[in-house]
């Protein structure tokens, strides 16, 4: 009896070890784990966004309006409801495509070349293409295919579209509901696109140095990979450990038993 006791305690000491290490320890969970933080004075980090420069394949919202409108629909072929719908798909044949050569076409006016610009430049440039067409005409542009992924260890990753024309790393986590308990906060990938190719940069959301980062703010077709700790698959093998455990222990059980049975 004594050695049965004996093995059972072996085995509930390793079942626990397992267990213990699927754990994740609090100082690992919190963000922006700065000492100069103060409930009282708020702390200014000064961080200016990055301007965004238009590259073929982004898709623009052109709106133009005037007091001439037989001229205004001659432009404006994005529907103001699938803006406010937020459907993807229908903003995206509605809106205008910037082609291999960096160009949008548009009616009447023909193609405009705005690769290289900001929004705000291209917008400039389209007023004055406009305004020789149409008189005292005021054009709004919008970048409609400003799309981040988050995938990883997140409550929810996927594709997400933003609509204000910026977006932070914090901001894109939230869409995607946030980190689990077993996202590895000090190691999040992030993959930027660019013209000879992508580049990945390492995150550390536990540090405060994140907000003056010029990473901070993400860009168009950005993508965030949240890697998974080590707490993760120990958790998901505890399982399968426990019920080889359990078979370990009913042989010993047996075994035991058996013994017993030709020592009487």
């Amino acid at each position: 009896m004594a050695y049965l006791l004996i093995n059972r305690l072996r085995l509930a000491v390793l079942c626990l070890s397992v267990l213990l290490a699927g754990c994740v320890s609090q100082r690992r969970l919190p963000y922006l784990q700065g000492k100069d933080y103060s409930t009282r004075t708020p702390v200014a980090v000064p961080n200016t966004p990055p301007p965004y420069r238009l590259q073929p394949n982004d898709v623009l919202s052109v709106r133009v309006q005037s007091v001439q409108p037989a001229l205004n629909d001659i432009f404006n072929v994005t529907d103001g409801r699938n803006i406010m719908g937020g459907d993807p798909g229908n903003m995206f044949l509605a809106g205008y495509n910037v082609d291999a050569g960096g160009t949008i076409n548009l009616p009447t006016v023909g193609k405009v070349k705005v690769q290289g610009l900001t929004i705000d430049e291209a917008q400039a440039l389209v007023q004055q293409q406009v305004s020789r067409y149409v008189r005292d005409a005021n054009v709004l542009v919008k970048l409609l295919s400003f799309k981040i992924t988050v995938l990883g260890e997140v409550r929810s990753p996927g594709r997400y579209f933003v609509y204000n024309g910026q977006a932070t790393v914090l901001e894109a986590l939230g869409l995607a509901g946030d980190l689990t308990e077993f996202g590895n906060r000090q190691n999040v990938k992030l993959i930027r696109p660019t013209p000879q190719g992508n580049e990945v940069t390492l995150l550390d959301l536990t540090d405060p140095a994140l907000l003056a980062s010029p990473n901070f703010y993400l860009l168009p077709n950005d993508a965030l990979y949240v890697e998974p700790l080590a707490a993760r698959t120990n958790r998901a093998n505890a399982g399968n450990w426990a019920l080889v455990f359990a078979g370990i222990s009913s042989v010993v059980l047996i075994l035991n038993y058996i013994q017993i049975t030709k020592n009487n």
